[in-house]
């Protein structure tokens, strides 16, 4: 769970390490410099948090917020704080400060740990990866781009996004996008139809003789769609 969007014009995250905020000088010379200056806002930390302890209380009642405060003297330190700022509005959460490679070795190691995770955009971006290689394959992660007081239009898409290197192939898994869809009904209200979908991903892959290659099989992007909406009905 990345920084949200706040502005229609920005459905794509701008805080943390991709602000873009930055430059390049002397460009081709052997003294080139670039900088690139990650930005966090009390504000945004503060309602990015208050949204995973919300979904946390729906849960497990567990969060673990990642961190590098460690050895990020200024940016991480303001995350700590306003983390657990935010934590003293909810005492029946338990919060666990995780730094981000202790974090990626937990994954690997102690998966059935960990529940709701909030972090930056660059550390849930590689973290999210990196669950996708222990779900099996990163064409079933599903993402949402949330708003989340739904003032403005959410997105969603497959965390690995349009896959534009295998594009008109019928390579790609189209279950991640179809999670993805999964995930936009429920962030409309509209728990049976994601849970309708969710439990049809899960007969297809629990059947397992339509899918992807990425998941070991032969099948096409429109069999495992075809085979998806068939255990729907």
């Amino acid at each position: 769970m990345g920084l949200p969007a706040a502005h229609p014009q920005g459905l794509r995250n701008t805080e943390g390490e991709y602000s873009g905020t930055g430059g390049r000088v002397h460009v081709g010379h052997p003294q080139e410099l670039a900088v690139e200056t990650p930005v966090f806002t009390r504000h945004a930390i503060a309602r990015c948090a208050a949204y995973a302890f919300q979904r946390a209380q729906e849960r497990s009642r567990r969060l673990i917020s990642v961190t590098k405060s460690n050895a990020s003297r200024y940016t991480y330190v303001l995350w700590d704080e306003v983390v657990a700022e935010v934590a003293r509005d909810h005492p029946a959460i338990t919060v666990e400060r995780v730094h981000v490679d202790a974090m990626a070795a937990r994954m690997v190691l102690r998966p059935d740990s960990i529940d709701v995770v909030v972090g930056s955009n660059l550390f849930a971006d590689i973290l999210t990866d990196l669950g996708g290689a222990l779900q099996g394959s990163l064409g079933l992660c599903a993402s949402g781009n949330l708003n989340p007081e739904k003032h403005w239009p959410s997105m969603f898409e497959p965390v690995h996004g349009s896959a534009p290197d295998i594009a008109g192939q019928g390579r790609a898994n189209p279950m991640g996008a179809i999670w993805s869809a999964a995930l936009m009904l429920r962030h409309l209200g509209d728990e049976t139809g994601a849970g309708r979908i969710e439990r049809a991903i899960d007969a297809v892959c629990e059947d397992g003789s339509v899918l992807t290659g990425d998941l070991g099989g032969a099948a096409s992007t429109s069999e495992v769609g075809n085979a998806v909406v068939a255990a729907l009905t």
